[in-house]
């Protein structure tokens, strides 16, 4: 993902589905430990519901 895109999804994440900023970097965090797409850590963890996780594939399509 470019930076741009990146920091465009970090800014969705944050205030179109209100996901605290200490909950992005736990699953950066474990994503360090485990790569994988940052939308299913964040999922696996539970620190979004299956609804943002449609909502956040969605968003990366039109991205």
């Amino acid at each position: 993902m470019a930076p741009a895109t990146y920091s465009q999804f970090i800014r969705f994440l944050q205030e179109d589905l209100a996901i605290s900023a200490s909950s992005i970097q736990i699953a950066l965090r474990r994503r360090e430990q485990d790569p994988g797409p940052l939308p299913m850590i964040l999922w696996q963890y539970g620190l979004i519901t299956i609804e943002q996780l449609e909502r956040i594939y969605d968003w990366l399509e039109t991205a």
